[in-house]
């Protein structure tokens, strides 16, 4: 009968011993799915914050800092689209770049450009997100990081710039701790954002994405 008992016991330890070797094998495994998973969420959400700060630059000159403000133009503003009227031959593609070839169109008088007035959100937001949800991270539902400011180019000129960002402690806030120290470390080791972000207030990087 002990025999019987201790047999059961081993198998129950190596059982337990087993299940945890492919536990911790399949836990890395099982944040990296959920990390991609809310990486690609916050990536959209950060294009669309700087899709919005370019129209809003686009009418006002300038960006802004305030989500209050971006969400307002957003539902009220308006935005001047040039568009180009009439068919371009197909000869004109073929001889010229396709900007080239709009312009040679226009000056033979195939195609005329009008400008036209559009609504902000039906161009912005319109079946592409919840203008209620802009500010915030997917998921966990915290604001972005945002703000704007002036820098100084190389010839003193002074341009706007805006950034938002949210540190891999937000976006990724409910996963596995020890993975999210990991990748905080490697960024900060390598001289990068521990997060996600796009555009800068310390240079003119064109609006770009850490993640591009």
């Amino acid at each position: 009968m002990t025999k019987i008992i201790i047999h059961v016991v081993l198998i129950a330890v190596i059982a337990a011993l087993g299940y945890m070797l492919w536990d911790s094998i399949m836990q890395p495994i099982r944040f990296q799915k959920k990390q991609e998973w809310r990486y690609g969420l916050t990536v959209q959400s950060l294009k669309n914050i700087r899709d919005a700060q370019v129209a809003y630059k686009s009418v006002t000159g300038t960006y802004t800092g305030n989500f209050d403000t971006l969400e307002n133009f957003i539902k009220n503003g308006e935005l001047k689209v040039v568009r180009a009227i009439g068919d371009i031959p197909d000869s004109f593609f073929n001889k010229y770049p396709r900007k080239m070839a709009e312009i040679k169109a226009i000056e033979a008088g195939i195609v005329r450009r009008d400008t036209i007035i559009i609504s902000c959100y039906d161009s912005l937001c319109k079946g592409k997100y919840d203008l209620n949800e802009l500010r915030y991270v997917p998921i966990v539902h915290v604001p972005f990081e945002m703000a704007m400011d002036t820098i100084e180019t190389s010839s003193k000129a002074r341009i706007p710039v805006f950034e938002a960002k949210t540190h891999n402690d937000v976006y990724l806030q409910g996963l596995d701790r020890q993975e999210i120290v990991n990748m905080t470390d490697e960024a900060i080791t390598l001289g990068k954002y521990p997060g996600l972000k796009v555009g800068s207030l310390v240079e003119f990087n064109n609006n770009a994405g850490n993640w591009e």
